[in-house]
């Protein structure tokens, strides 16, 4: 009887979990209701996870003794997983969660893997279409599980510029290919009875060492500019994992929070991908920064022109309409809040500002639109790229903080740039732009950027958090005067 009731409160449990899932990703889907979106969806994991030790009642009695020590180790893996992600996520700076995220997602790649590694040495994987899940489920998740490690060394300064050398696309072919062989190899002789020539566990340990050696090798030549776009994959990666991982153990809530996540992943990693203009191979299996071999780079003409931080605040405190074009310079700087504190005191002087948001603006998606409710930005002050960029020709003031390609004009006009053709913020057509940068010198990506040299355009040299002080400074000093 107790078996039937702990069958009973688990599939119920899965249920309401799975649906607390899904309406908590709906509800990340705005700003305004993202935090309780996120509270949602973590109410959901945290009753599947407590559910799960209801199996316990479910197993013969004579199995129990042997499993209590699972038990134990489940509890105090919980506690110390818990605890550790509880205390680092309260203390990371915003400009170390893209990082976080990927390092984070990449854990998620290596529990699915983890999984499978038990039901492959454990011979539990029986049946075709078991063994072939499970396989693939192990494939992905070991896949982003190393690339996400890579992606994490990249973005945490780790690692620095792209790894790339000759013939390097056709040994990632050549270890991929060599991956599915091994896993192909596995299926026929489990499910044929022909000798498998060396043992099995070793033939598991060369397909997860296969399985890993692609991720890194994957994630080693892609640029910096890309990186959004490839947590993004490997967020959709692990979540197909966790998917597949789901089907093996036969557990429903498993099975729905992977596929949601793999196919919000995968939504987004296209969304992003015909945001840069470019396919999510050409992310993948393409050196971004350099230049096709038979084209010739235009010439950027003019120079940088720098202004002081006073004298831009004060323009924008008289101008009739500001847009303000955040990037990672803004979160380095640790800036946002000054930031809020400056547009404040220009809604107080009745100038309209707008922020405008590009969808690869930062280091992860949706990096700037985090930074901007946490200083408290009003929603309705935020406008993606396609809502506001045919007002940029018909503002006063556009005032760019540490975006770099997002901005840079050579999208339009040079066939020569990586960046050619990606849809970009059209600030270099506002009548004046101020952009706000640390120093002379190129982005992220490696690419000049061709608004810094348009008569039109003055630069801010300094910290950003520094520069808004003293902008915030200049426009309180013209109330003190007036008064």
């Amino acid at each position: 009887m107790l078996a039937i009731i702990s069958q009973i409160a688990i599939g119920a449990t899965d249920l309401v979990a799975a649906f607390l899932f899904l309406f908590g990703l709906k509800r990340m889907s705005s700003p305004a209701t993202a935090a309780s979106g996120i509270r949602v969806a973590g109410i959901g994991m945290v009753a599947a996870v407590l559910v799960s030790f209801l199996y316990v009642f479910t197993i013969d009695a004579a199995a129990r003794p042997h499993l209590i020590v699972n038990l134990v180790l489940a509890v105090v893996a919980l506690a110390i997983g818990g605890g550790f992600a509880w205390i680092v996520g309260r203390k990371v700076a915003m400009t170390a969660m893209p990082q976080m995220v990927a390092i984070y997602n990449g854990m998620g790649g290596g529990a699915a893997g983890g999984i499978a590694a038990v039901e492959l040495f454990g011979n539990r994987a029986t049946g075709t279409t078991h063994l072939v899940v499970t396989l693939l489920g192990a494939l992905i998740g070991a896949v982003s599980m190393s690339g996400s490690v890579i992606a994490w060394a990249k973005l945490q300064g780790v690692l620095g510029a792209p790894l790339r050398f000759g013939g390097q696309r056709a040994l990632n072919g050549v270890v991929f290919v060599a991956a599915l062989a091994v896993g192909g190899w596995m299926v026929f002789t489990a499910l044929s009875g022909v000798p498998p020539v060396l043992p099995v566990a070793t033939w598991i340990l060369i397909f997860f060492g296969l399985a890993l050696l692609f991720g890194v090798l994957m994630t080693l030549p892609i640029g910096g500019a890309d990186m959004p776009v490839v947590i993004s994959i490997y967020n959709a990666f692990t979540g197909l994992a966790v998917g597949f991982e789901g089907y093996v153990l036969g557990n429903p809530a498993l099975m729905i929070a992977g596929m949601v996540v793999g196919a919000a992943g995968l939504l987004l990693t296209l969304l992003m991908a015909k945001a840069m203009n470019r396919s999510v191979a050409n992310v993948l299996f393409s050196n971004f920064g350099e230049a096709p071999a038979k084209a010739k780079p235009g010439a950027v003409t003019g120079t940088e022109r720098e202004t002081q931080a006073s004298d831009a605040g004060i323009q924008m405190r008289y101008a009739s309409s500001v847009i303000i074009v955040p990037g990672y310079g803004l979160a380095a700087a640790q800036g946002q809040q000054k930031l809020y504190e400056f547009v404040k005191l220009l809604l107080a002087a009745k100038v309209q500002v707008r922020f405008a948001i590009h969808p690869v603006a930062g280091r992860m998606p949706g990096q700037m639109d985090v930074l901007l409710a946490e200083a408290g930005v009003p929603y309705d002050l935020i406008f993606q790229l396609d809502d506001i960029n045919a007002d940029f020709a018909t503002t006063d003031v556009v005032l760019v903080i540490g975006a770099n390609d997002v901005v840079n004009p050579a999208a339009r006009t040079d066939k020569s740039s990586p960046i050619f053709g990606m849809p970009i913020l059209n600030a270099d057509m506002a009548k004046q732009v101020y952009v706000i940068k640390r120093g002379q010198g190129k982005g992220y990506s490696g690419i000049v950027n061709a608004l810094f040299y348009k008569p039109n355009c003055d630069m801010v040299y300094g910290d950003a958090q520094a520069v808004l002080i003293k902008m915030i400074e200049a426009v309180r000093g013209l109330g003190a005067a007036a008064a």
